[in-house]
């Protein structure tokens, strides 16, 4: 397949909207719900980032990430975060063998290609620090010997919000680092009762649908979706009225925002927005898939004000009056752009 000709682009790029989809839905005959955070899953997979999850327990993270192992063909590996954890508890370090008077490196945990790290906020700031700089350099020194992390490799870091003490609150300059930060919310009263009549059934076994071969050549495929300079703007646009809300006519929340997203913000909207294009079955980015994904990628982006704090105010409501106050290209403009 020759990637250079359009047609063999729009073929590729078919096959993977069409294989990411069925697994989709294998993944979905466990988990009941919760399809916004299954979508940004596989949207952080495809674009190459990692996602904070925010929820109560019992939402079924944790089954989320081992059924996605399990569908997409990658290992999976669990670190339960505690206070007394210490780095070489996550990447691994050299031990010393008496019998070849040698040491050794053992490999930690963060050598999977689907990683949970469970309630990262309870692990002192060098351990936090640890696991972030594994997502940003893909790879681990130990002794002076440099491993690389198997590819793909998604991290998915849960937080607890209903527990403050005896945590360490992520900074935000490393939060950033996280490509999306999606907030899990309970299920609907009927989801919930499906949940309950699985559990009374046998679990449900899934298949593997993908490999990891798969999955690194539909990757490349999300390099072949189409962003016109138009959606471009608008996400640059949403990211700098979080910086400047009065050039946008927000003087109102003006002193609820200490400091607004950074430019990995629309860079992060961009290259997610790709990913959800391709997951939706189309080959360009519309203005509507970079709405949708606004408030995952810019919500853990914001330094909010102790005028915020003090007036109830989140970066979810902040978010909302940002994408109210911008002014979206017309549709009709981006579409021809695209097809010309």
């Amino acid at each position: 397949m020759d990637m250079d000709n359009p047609r063999d682009r729009a073929a590729a790029r078919d096959e993977a909207g069409a294989a990411l989809d069925e697994a989709l839905h294998e993944i979905k005959r466990v988990i009941v719900g919760q399809d916004a955070m299954l979508e940004r899953l596989l949207v952080a997979l495809m674009a190459g980032g990692h996602v904070l999850l925010e929820g109560v327990p019992g939402l079924a993270k944790t089954l989320t990430v081992k059924t996605l192992a399990e569908v997409l063909g990658g290992t999976f590996r669990r670190i339960q975060f505690t206070p007394d954890l210490v780095p070489a508890d996550l990447v691994g370090t050299r031990v010393y063998r008496p019998d070849s008077g040698k040491f050794d490196i053992e490999l930690g945990p963060v050598f999977g290609n689907f990683l949970l790290a469970d309630e990262i906020n309870r692990a002192p700031a060098k351990v936090q620090s640890a696991l972030l700089e594994v997502m940003q350099e893909q790879q681990v020194t130990i002794g002076g010997e440099t491993f690389p992390v198997p590819h793909p490799f998604l991290v998915l870091a849960t937080q607890n919000p209903i527990e403050a003490e005896g945590t360490y609150p992520l900074p935000e300059a490393q939060v950033d680092r996280f490509l999306m930060k999606v907030l899990v919310d309970y299920p609907s009263t009927g989801e919930e009762a499906a949940v309950v009549g699985r559990s009374l059934d046998e679990p449900a076994k899934v298949r593997e649908c993908l490999s990891l071969d798969d999955l690194e050549r539909f990757a490349r495929s999300t390099q072949t979706v189409l962003v016109d300079r138009e959606v471009i703007g608008y996400a640059v646009a949403l990211a700098d009225a979080t910086r400047t809300p009065s050039r946008y006519g927000l003087d109102k929340i003006a002193g609820y925002i200490e400091y607004g997203a950074s430019p990995r913000g629309p860079i992060g909207l961009v290259n997610a927005g790709r990913a959800l294009a391709l997951l939706r079955g189309r080959g360009h980015v519309t203005v509507s898939d970079i709405r949708d994904l606004a408030p995952d990628v810019l919500r853990h982006r914001l330094v909010l004000s102790y005028d915020a704090l003090a007036d109830g105010v989140d970066a979810d409501e902040l978010i909302d009056q940002v994408l109210a106050a911008v002014t979206e290209p017309p549709a009709d403009h981006v579409q021809r752009t695209v097809a010309a």
